[in-house]
């Protein structure tokens, strides 16, 4: 772990941030490539042991002729019902199309229903979170909305409005940088939700936006914070975010591989960064294997948090997810890595570019894959 207060800035044009973040990029791959020296600047990277655990195989089960598209999200109501959303049911062009549908199953894997069929919101789904009441809440990225369901699988608000189909000007929204300014009540590219103990709602909003927005418990909106950038509550892509019980929001700034820890009213606590080197022979989920170009790019850097989650008190630990090497790290809440697992692939106890996490308790997860178009379940030995 290598806590920082706004030093860390591997998207910065700078010749000095630049060649921090490329020493911090040697060090991480130090074990991929054989005499790759390690710097002593960066001696404080984390060796971390490796987590035993174990996959349930088909945690959930299709019924016929239903099937998966890439998992973007999983959660667990109160009953440990599992929620699955899923860029399944696609309809339309290969460009553009509707691609965002959300099931659940009972704790068995029995599956129980579809909800929202035909929702107008339905573009491209993102994460699905279920509240304290059970009601569960879906972002899709596509529509830029933020969807609240009864837990009986009505809708009970809608926050945020998608493009009108008459427009002319109706079109992908294009990332403009600087990116224009927010607007209260819309949202560009929205990423996820989280609670309070009070009631109210943080908005991760996202991959345009780059802030935190706040509503209360009726639904009014009451502020938001962060802008782009690398500094101290700027973001680049806050793509998940959770809470812990003395409501400290942590912020997934994925682009900027960091996780920042707020109040409720914003204010900046601290942040930390994973700084585990990458094993000898890793290889990414897709694509080329990364350089340093893709490193300062940020989300394929090692340890770029793509997906956080809390578990319940209370002891509670904070589960971060990397899509390369495709590693899950188990920390303190101050991010201090207490083991590691997992690495990219296609079989069980394997990832594909882990989208979302959901972890009802200290040692079980269940995990939503882009690329290979599953959820696991995962059993931790303590």
């Amino acid at each position: 772990m290598n806590e920082q207060y706004g030093s860390l800035c591997p998207c910065c044009g700078s010749a000095e941030h630049r060649a921090i973040s490329r020493r911090t990029f040697l060090n991480l791959i130090a074990g991929t490539a054989a005499g790759l020296a390690m710097p002593s600047a960066f001696a404080d990277t984390q060796s971390a042991p490796a987590i035993p655990y174990d996959s349930i195989a088909n945690p959930v089960h299709l019924p016929k002729d239903t099937y998966f598209g890439e998992c973007s999200g999983i959660a667990l109501n109160s009953h440990g019902h599992i929620f699955v959303l899923s860029r399944g049911n696609t309809h339309g062009p290969a460009y553009g199309a509707a691609a965002a549908q959300l099931l659940e199953f009972a704790p068995d894997g029995r599956f129980v229903r579809e909800i929202g069929r035909n929702l107008y919101a339905w573009s491209f789904a993102h994460t699905v979170k279920i509240d304290r009441q059970d009601n569960i809440w879906v972002t899709d990225k596509g529509s830029d909305m933020v969807i609240k369901f009864t837990p009986d699988g009505r809708v009970a608000m809608v926050f945020g409005r998608k493009q009108e189909a008459a427009d002319e000007d109706t079109a992908p929204l294009k990332h403009p940088n600087p990116p224009l300014p927010a607007e209260d009540g819309r949202f560009r590219q929205v990423t996820d939700v989280a609670w309070d103990v009070a009631g109210n709602t943080y908005i991760s909003d996202g991959y345009i936006n780059s802030r935190v927005a706040k509503v209360d418990r009726d639904g009014n909106w009451l502020k938001s914070w962060g802008e782009r950038g690398t500094g101290p509550g700027q973001f680049h892509t806050p793509h998940s975010i959770a809470l812990d019980a003395h409501d400290n929001i942590y912020v997934a700034d994925r682009s900027n591989r960091r996780i920042q820890v707020f109040d409720t009213e914003g204010t900046f606590l601290r942040q930390f960064t994973i700084d585990v080197p990458v094993p000898p022979g890793a290889r990414p989920a897709i694509g080329n294997m990364p350089d340093e170009a893709t490193f300062a790019a940020g989300t394929f850097a090692p340890g770029a948090p793509w997906a956080i989650c809390i578990s319940p008190g209370p002891n509670q630990v904070l589960y971060s997810a990397d899509g390369y090497p495709g590693r899950i790290y188990k920390m303190t809440l101050d991010g201090k890595v207490l083991g590691v697992l997992g690495q990219s692939g296609k079989q069980l106890k394997q990832f594909g570019w882990i989208h979302q996490m959901a972890c009802p308790s200290e040692n079980v997860l269940f995990v939503a894959e882009l690329l290979n178009w599953r959820v696991q379940k995962l059993v931790l030995h303590a």
